[in-house]
């Protein structure tokens, strides 16, 4: 497929993917920073005030960083999660694998749709924090890396589990049972160090909590782990989702009816 071709049908699938979430801004966009404005209200200002300093910062400086990426890690997951799904449902996908369009074409143009909600949400809920705290953050280059990895991993996921739901309700399973608990557990509203040591080596297992952290030394400049192993494990976690989407995708068992 010629260069221009694929170029075409990757920006192709990106903007209808963004003309999709904008679209219905009310329910795509407004409902997470409604929620993150809540968590800033009840665990930054009302419940912060009583707890005092975290990690040599108030309360309110530290779940900041951890909120926000979970604005980007949720948003990101459910937008290619619902979107790939109801294309399949409505089995518009069919015709996007009978084209000549690569199937890295298409999964990198549903990843990427995820990735802008994401970082829109992400964004908005930075502006948010802002009327809360300051915020100076302290590597920008680590901060923007960590955020976007973020967001494209999680995107992927979603991707692999709408290929694998049956229903509407297979694609709310996940973010229920695994994603929830891993960001609640994630560091994003305490320190690790708060832990006796069984719990801090079992904390050290979940993925979300090196991408909080390193999210949290990119903007404050602490951090509970070793950053250089979140950008590691997120770079191979991408890499491994990508080959298992590029694989489903080729044998299309679940993707044609």
């Amino acid at each position: 497929m010629h260069t221009s071709a694929v170029w075409t049908s990757f920006s192709t699938i990106l903007r209808r993917e963004v003309r999709r979430f904008t679209r219905i801004w009310p329910q795509t966009l407004v409902p997470p920073v409604i929620t993150m404005s809540l968590y800033f209200i009840i665990f930054g200002s009302l419940i912060g005030s009583r707890i005092g300093e975290m990690g040599g910062f108030s309360y309110m400086e530290f779940v900041v960083p951890g909120l926000i990426m979970m604005a980007v890690i949720t948003n990101s997951y459910s937008n290619v999660a619902s979107s790939f799904y109801s294309a399949k449902f409505q089995r518009n996908v069919e015709e996007l694998l009978v084209s000549p369009t690569p199937n890295w074409v298409i999964m990198a143009g549903y990843v990427l749709g995820g990735v802008s909600r994401g970082l829109i949400v992400g964004f908005v809920v930075t502006l948010i924090a802002l009327f809360f705290t300051d915020l100076s953050v302290q590597h920008l280059g680590m901060t923007v890396a960590i955020v976007f990895l973020a967001a494209v991993l999680f995107s992927l996921a979603g991707f692999i589990n709408a290929i694998f739901a049956n229903s509407f309700d297979d694609i709310s399973i996940i973010p229920t049972f695994v994603l929830t608990p891993l960001t609640y557990l994630g560091g994003v509203f305490y320190s690790i160090e708060l832990l006796s040591p069984f719990f801090q080596a079992l904390s050290k297992l979940n993925p979300v909590l090196y991408m909080v952290n390193a999210f949290r030394y990119g903007v404050l400049g602490v951090s509970d782990i070793n950053v250089a192993w979140a950008f590691v494990g997120v770079l191979a976690f991408i890499a491994l989702l990508f080959g298992w989407g590029l694989h489903l995708m080729s044998h299309g068992k679940r993707l044609r009816h």
